[in-house]
């Protein structure tokens, strides 16, 4: 569908259906501005800002649409939602390797930390990380843990992506990617996750100090942490923090469990 026919199509949207107020209100005002000129002179940003109307509307054919209009045009977020779009198979047929090749694009650009696009660049950093370590099958990615170090550091170092210092900090702790095994330096990047609310990073402190005699200290952050994760990632949180409770004393448990609350209440790490 060509980016003209996608405006129509979304302002005969507006005129006919009356149940999308928010996607009525906001797609017309842009469609008025938008449709009328020259494709040439179609801001990209308002077209990417019409794409994420149609996209909260549920209208992700159209979104993409939108998208990729903007993402040719030089707009940064619009590639890095299609890249996210096709990694998560969200509204498209899931492909990896099609999220890869966007990833890459916007990981190439020149952009400064603290800009309002270096949120885009870390996190399609850590995204390359992530396929460059494990490889996508049936690509020409194959798994290249050395390439994914640089992606990582590159992230947790200059953007200082929370993701990205995690990731890190477990090839430090594993002696991957070229990293000699350093538990200390390992934990200095868990530190700089964890203060960031990273709930792996937080666990996997708090393993680490469990380890090292911190017993209250290392079992109440296990603790806060399996309370504050994502879905994804409380399964391998639980395994260890319920292997730490079955090694500590009841008394030690008790006061963890208290201290974990403090931590949640206060919002500490």
């Amino acid at each position: 569908m060509r980016v003209g026919e996608f405006f129509r199509i979304g302002l005969l949207s507006v005129a006919t259906c009356g149940a999308c107020s928010l996607w009525s209100a906001n797609a017309f005002a842009l469609d008025q501005s938008v449709i009328g000129a020259p494709e040439e002179k179609r801001s990209p940003w308002a077209v990417f800002r019409l794409g994420f109307t149609a996209y909260k509307s549920g209208h992700k054919e159209q979104a993409v649409e939108a998208y990729r209009y903007a993402a040719e045009n030089g707009q940064l977020g619009a590639r890095w939602k299609l890249a996210r779009m096709y990694a998560e198979g969200d509204g498209v047929t899931r492909n990896d390797y099609e999220a890869y090749k966007f990833f890459q694009e916007i990981a190439a650009q020149d952009v400064d930390p603290g800009s309002p696009d270096g949120s885009y660049v870390a996190d399609a950093l850590v995204a390359l990380g992530r396929y460059t370590l494990r490889g996508i099958p049936d690509s020409p990615v194959q798994p290249n843990p050395a390439v994914a170090q640089d992606y990582y550091m590159r992230a947790a170092a200059t953007y200082r992506n929370p993701d990205a210092q995690f990731e890190v900090g477990n090839m430090l702790l594993n002696g991957e990617g070229g990293f000699k095994a350093n538990i200390q330096q390992a934990g200095r990047w868990f530190q700089l996750a964890a203060q960031k609310g990273h709930a792996g990073a937080q666990a996997t402190l708090g393993n680490l100090l469990f380890q090292s005699g911190k017993v209250v200290r290392g079992l109440a952050l296990m603790t806060a942490a399996l309370e504050r994760a994502r879905p994804g990632d409380k399964q391998w949180i639980r395994g260890m923090q319920e292997e730490a409770f079955a090694l500590a004393d009841e008394a030690d448990r008790r006061t963890a469990i208290a201290l974990a609350q403090d931590m949640l209440v206060q919002g500490s790490n």
